[in-house]
């Protein structure tokens, strides 16, 4: 039974990111890859968490360095 909660928490992302934003997408993906592990581990409500938190910070990653990218291609005109 776990496994097959696991193997629908991992196809989540992939069959219902397509019409989300990237922020969502990241989002989900590491929601689901978190409680996934955290399965694994026994405890997938805090995995979740984890997961949530890392999405968001790598979105938030990804946003600044693409605005810092942009910044940099800007001043170089």
């Amino acid at each position: 039974m776990s496994k097959l909660l696991l193997l629908a928490a991992l196809a989540l992302p992939v069959t219902a990111g397509a019409d989300m934003t990237p922020t969502q997408q990241r989002t989900v993906t590491g929601t689901a890859a978190g409680a996934g592990i955290g399965a694994i581990g026994g405890n997938a409500g805090l995995g979740a968490a984890a997961g949530l938190l890392g999405g968001l910070l790598f979105d938030h990653s990804g946003q600044v360095q693409d605005r810092d990218g942009f910044v940099a291609g800007q001043q170089r005109r």
